[in-house]
């Protein structure tokens, strides 16, 4: 039977838009004049934050060297010279994402008027398998960029850990000049220990299933250790929140209040000193700037 070219028509144009929606989002650039800050949301958008949230890197306490290792390291990439990867690993609370930002930002006031602006993008943990596409897209951009994903870890069973270790060798192209990848997280090797020795205890070759769960962190050249701090650094810490806010406040007193708070917490770190910092600022009824 022959078909009305006006219906034959119609039927096409519904399949034409059908096809459209199904398609893939088109991929916009940014306007990266926008921020210094961007949020990554899948599969392919930029979210500019106009204002970090962060601490100034002199307030991070006890992490002097780890402090002036990753500040160097960034520093050089924004130059345009080499720098590594980056895993910071080790204890919770101890200012491993706030030295990510922190060192962004002072090394974005250094290189001022000399150099591009260096780009923070923050990826979250479930986006990792979009990685490759996302280096892919700021491969061309006119800016250096620093990925940054706090929290990373990978638990039984999930594949994601692949997509982040492609992306980090970069395929035959290479990873982008213009990108360098840092992130945080409480397992040196990403994978719970029971993960890694599952995969010994069940695989044909034990060797070599956990030299393909263990090579990921191999891709980060730069490893920094956190570890929990001293009482010493502990209350150095709080000596610098008291001081850049303005609180006054008896030495003694509150010594002795911030060594009871750690008792409670069962723990010492930076974020139980902030902790500790907002509780007293709060009961004086002051307003905290850092």
């Amino acid at each position: 039977m022959d078909m009305n070219p006006n219906d034959l028509m119609s039927i096409l144009e519904r399949i034409a838009a059908s096809l459209e929606r199904s398609a893939p989002p088109k991929t916009v650039a940014p306007d990266f004049s926008a921020a210094d800050c961007f949020v990554f949301e899948p599969p392919a958008q930029l979210v500019p934050v106009p204002r970090v949230s962060r601490v100034e890197i002199d307030l991070l306490k006890g992490i002097d060297l780890t402090k002036d290792i990753l500040v160097e390291n960034t520093l050089r990439y924004a130059r345009g010279f080499p720098a590594n990867n980056a895993l910071l690993w080790g204890a919770r609370g101890m200012g491993k994402s706030s030295l990510v930002k922190a060192a962004h930002a002072s090394v974005n006031a250094e290189i001022a008027g000399t150099r591009p602006a260096l780009k923070l993008i923050e990826i979250h943990r479930d986006d990792i398998v979009h990685l490759p596409q996302l280096m892919g897209f700021l491969r061309a951009a006119p800016f250096p960029f620093l990925l940054f994903c706090d929290d990373l870890s990978f638990d039984p069973g999930d594949g994601s850990y692949k997509s982040l270790k492609a992306a980090l060798d970069g395929g035959v192209e290479g990873r982008p000049e213009n990108v360098l990848f840092y992130a945080t997280s409480n397992r040196r090797h990403l994978l719970p220990r029971d993960m890694i020795e599952n995969e010994s205890s069940t695989a044909i070759n034990p060797g070599e299933a956990v030299e393909e769960k263990v090579s990921l962190s191999d891709r980060f050249g730069l490893w920094l250790g956190f570890h929990k701090c001293s009482q010493d650094d502990y209350l150095a810490m709080i000596d610098g929140y008291l001081s850049a806010n303005n609180i006054t406040v008896d030495a003694a007193e509150v010594r002795y209040a911030a060594l009871k708070w750690a008792t409670t917490r069962g723990s010492r770190s930076g974020r139980v000193a902030y902790q500790f910092i907002q509780d007293l600022a709060g009961r004086l009824g002051q307003t905290l700037v850092s």
